[in-house]
């Protein structure tokens, strides 16, 4: 079996309304972010009270997470652009340490070792 190699990547988990998707995810490909995964309808409870997800009428409404994993050179970029956004809306951003075994799918570049 062939050997893995681990690459550290950081992994953003971006909550906002679905109302600002495509703002969301154009600052994404702008930055140069190779993928992302779109979790719709979430629910939850924060700082404004319980929210509640899968509304029936407005998908605009409803809280969405993007989940994206970006070498560490790109965070501080990424969170630059959604800063002035979230000084006005809702949303947050978890940043956590992750590892994958097949960076090519999250760079463009060739396997590296890690």
């Amino acid at each position: 079996m062939k050997n893995l190699n681990f690459s550290p990547l950081k992994k953003l988990e971006i909550i906002l309304e679905g109302a600002h998707q495509d703002f969301a995810t154009d600052l994404l490909d702008r930055a140069g972010v190779t993928g992302y995964t779109i979790v719709n309808n979430l629910s939850g409870k924060g700082q404004h009270g319980f929210h509640e997800g899968h509304l029936m009428f407005n998908e605009d409404a409803v809280l969405i997470m993007i989940i994206v994993a970006v070498p560490e050179e790109l965070v501080k970029p990424i969170l630059e652009g959604y800063a002035p956004f979230f000084g006005k809306h809702t949303g947050v951003v978890f940043i956590s340490d992750i590892q994958v075994t097949r960076l090519v799918k999250f760079t463009g570049a060739g396997e590296q070792a890690g």
